[in-house]
């Protein structure tokens, strides 16, 4: 393993991080109705440390494939796009309080991870399996998004300027 190499994929997990403390769920996420099995408020920073963990060392070996295989190119790029598409939720659901929006990004965001996990599995599998875990939770918040806007109809079509405040 090259250490700095992981060590600048897991910098670059930083901006995704931050937007969870930058646009926290707030009382307005509170007051919604939500599933009965939605994961407890303890368990987002664990899984999310756990994720960028695994995605940032998923990364590190993909990268030292770069010269060996020219799919390296693409799985680094869609890995990128996965990024981005992961630092935008959460500023569009607990941000902007737009649901609909949140669930359009969430259904981007897993078409991009999938995508990512198999472009990592063809350069390295250990690196494809690394991403499962982030596919599985990509899927749990897709439906809890999914829930809590079925849940909350009238909060959901709400205009952004009627909700933040």
């Amino acid at each position: 393993m090259d250490i700095w190499v992981f060590l600048v994929f897991l910098l670059a997990c930083g901006p995704a991080a931050a937007t969870g403390a930058m646009f926290s769920p707030g009382a307005w996420y509170e007051s919604l109705k939500k599933p009965s099995w939605t994961p407890p408020n303890w368990l987002f920073p664990v899984a999310w440390t756990t994720l960028y963990l695994c995605m940032s060392l998923a990364a590190e070996r993909v990268a030292r494939q770069a010269g060996v295989t020219p799919a390296v190119g693409m799985a680094l790029a869609l890995y990128t796009l996965q990024m981005g598409l992961n630092c935008l939720w959460t500023p569009v659901f607990f941000g902007l309080k737009r649901m609909r929006a949140g669930m359009l990004v969430l259904a981007l965001l897993w078409v991009a991870v999938a995508a990512t996990l198999v472009a990592f599995w063809r350069v390295d599998w250990i690196a494809g399996l690394l991403f499962l875990p982030y596919i599985a939770w990509v899927s749990i918040a897709a439906a809890l998004n999914w829930s809590v806007m079925t849940l909350n109809p009238d909060q959901a079509k709400r205009p952004v300027a009627e909700t933040t405040v």
